[in-house]
């Protein structure tokens, strides 16, 4: 095992907070907790501090919520931690050469897929949104690119047919604090490999418009983007001039002769759609505004047979 190491952890959203739990419980010593600036969040529009400022707060660690990393005095506040190593989970922010160069060790990313694969913003959704069988964490030595950086560890994890966004996120998070610790034990004596050039993919970041269900493509190709946004943005279709959120889908192999969007059927399962090939059985779905329900709770309600989605 390795030294103690003396730390600077760099994250922002839930998924950083299990790393961060790991680091507090570990051998090593975190000095202070980078994050972005609060936030306006809520119907209320309130500044939020994001969960990771939470947890630190809850921890009585140092917060910095630098704006920028990109100018002299944050490089120069960054340097007077004097750490041995800089751990970056999902921060959001970029750090510069300069930044990359401070602590003895450099900087070190745990990354959710397995590298090339998914570099880039949103490695979760685009491997359910691909139809990936296995996923996993890279703990990569960062370096100027976007996740191009030397490979220290790479820990796998299938991706069950019932995974969505939230709970493949949940696992990998666990995944990745553990892994980072092992590297981290090991770090004196562990060596980076180099990524390939093949196999490189880009998971671009995800916006609401990608949520808006096209009825003309395959039933297996809408669950996977049911499961996929879910919990954000949450697919969506339009029912009757408003708007139709499904939250939980499922491929059902079915030939059909109706047109895509076309409500097929309404029974104890839920709500049977056309789709360009095949046919998905809606599970929970909610009106905007309103509550999530059942399908079949919403059908009850609502006469749908022969209804279009969609327009």
């Amino acid at each position: 095992m390795s030294r103690s190491l003396s730390v600077l952890f760099a994250g922002t959203p839930e998924f950083s907070v299990p790393v961060l739990d790991a680091l507090l419980r570990s051998s090593h010593r975190v000095l202070a907790v980078y994050t972005q600036p609060d936030r306006p969040a809520g119907r209320g529009r309130q500044l939020t501090a994001s969960a990771v400022k939470q947890f630190a707060q809850r921890h009585d660690l140092p917060v910095e919520q630098p704006a920028t990393l990109k100018d002299h005095t944050a490089t120069e506040k960054l340097a007077s931690w004097s750490a041995d190593l800089m751990v970056v989970v999902a921060y959001g922010l970029l750090l510069p050469a300069t930044v990359l160069a401070v602590p003895r060790a450099g900087c070190i990313n745990v990354h959710a897929s397995l590298l090339p694969r998914w570099r880039g913003a949103a490695p979760i959704q685009r491997a359910i949104l691909a139809g990936d069988d296995v996923t996993g964490v890279t703990i990569m030595q960062m370096d100027a690119g976007l996740d191009t950086g030397p490979m220290l560890l790479k820990r796998t994890t299938p991706i069950l047919s019932t995974d969505t966004s939230q709970t493949l996120h949940d696992r990998l998070s666990v995944l990745g604090a553990q892994a980072l610790i092992e590297v981290l034990d090991s770090l004196e004596t562990i060596k980076g490999a180099s990524q390939p050039n093949e196999g490189v993919t880009y998971a671009h970041k995800i916006s609401k418009e990608e949520a808006v269900v096209d009825w003309k493509r395959s039933n297996v190709e809408i669950e996977r983007l049911v499961r996929a946004f879910n919990p954000w943005p949450i697919a969506q279709t339009q029912w009757r001039g408003q708007q139709l959120r499904i939250w939980e889908a499922s491929a059902k192999d079915e030939t059909h002769e109706h047109a895509p969007g076309t409500v097929v059927r309404c029974f104890q399962d839920g709500i049977d759609v056309a789709t360009g090939e095949g046919v998905l059985t809606l599970k929970r779905v909610q009106v905007a505004g309103r509550k999530v329900i059942g399908a079949t709770e919403f059908a009850r309600a609502n006469p749908l047979q022969d209804t279009v989605l969609g327009t």
